[in-house]
């Protein structure tokens, strides 16, 4: 997390002016999902302690809350993001953005007291709520980035397809791990199972769809250049010459 945001920093100056706002998101989210990981690991290594070569409980509850936490402060700033990369006109962006950060934190709201609860009916009702604020997220944006191919050159539309994809998949790893407990994966199963789908999601959603955050700026810039539409020149992005001339295939 914490390398992706040396990344994202560093890498304003190889895009257009005005898709370096979704660079800068990038970082912030990977700097705050990197605090909160160390937050979480440190948890975790005082909830569990090697006795015999097998790990036991020492009595200090595992905070969840981190995690829950971070994805109040990330989530909505992903999908900030992930609009910004667009440059969609401003009397679209706002009335999106406004739709889509209160649905997420909705979801983030609704999704913490079944995680937190052994309880099963708790869990799935809880579970239950959170998933129809997620489904709508997920329905917006494929729509918005499905509309947005046909302004989209031609580069950036091949990355745009991948993006919609990739979407689903991260943010569809994110219910599959919450539901183990409900499907008979129970114990230390449930428990190890559900964090590492978590991360897994976690580093598919933030670093890697930063990367196509990325990939989407530096070919927009391109074209933006060879348009004469950008009076910002991007600097040192050798990057640039690896993005397909539309004009000329």
């Amino acid at each position: 997390m914490f390398s992706s945001a040396l990344f994202f920093f560093s890498a304003q100056s190889q895009v257009g002016q005005k898709y370096r706002l979704a660079l800068i998101v990038s970082a912030i989210v990977v700097s705050i999902a990197g605090y909160h990981y160390f937050r979480i690991f440190n948890s975790w290594d005082e909830a569990y302690s090697l006795q015999n070569g097998v790990y036991t409980l020492t009595g200090a509850p595992f905070n969840d809350a981190y995690r829950y936490v971070d994805w109040l402060l990330t989530v909505p700033l992903l999908l900030v993001e992930t609009v910004a990369v667009l440059a969609l006109p401003g009397t679209e962006t706002k009335p999106l953005l406004t739709k889509l950060v209160g649905a997420s934190i909705l979801m983030i709201a609704t999704g913490y007291p079944g995680e937190i609860s052994n309880d099963f009916t708790t869990r799935i009702v809880w579970g239950t709520i959170s998933t129809i604020p997620f489904i709508y997220i997920l329905y917006v944006l494929w729509v918005e980035l499905s509309k947005s191919l046909e302004r989209q050159p031609a580069p950036v539309q091949e990355l745009v397809r991948s993006m919609r994809l990739l979407l689903l998949l991260s943010w569809g790893v994110y219910p599959i791990a919450y539901i183990l407990p409900l499907i008979g994966v129970t114990g230390n199963a449930a428990t190890v199972g559900v964090q590492l789908g978590y991360t897994i999601a976690d580093v598919l959603a933030k670093p890697i769809f930063g990367l196509y955050v990325f990939a989407i700026a530096v070919a927009k810039t391109k074209f933006d250049r060879e348009a004469g539409n950008d009076n910002t020149v991007a600097h040192d992005a050798p990057e640039l010459d690896l993005v397909p001339n539309s004009s000329k295939t």
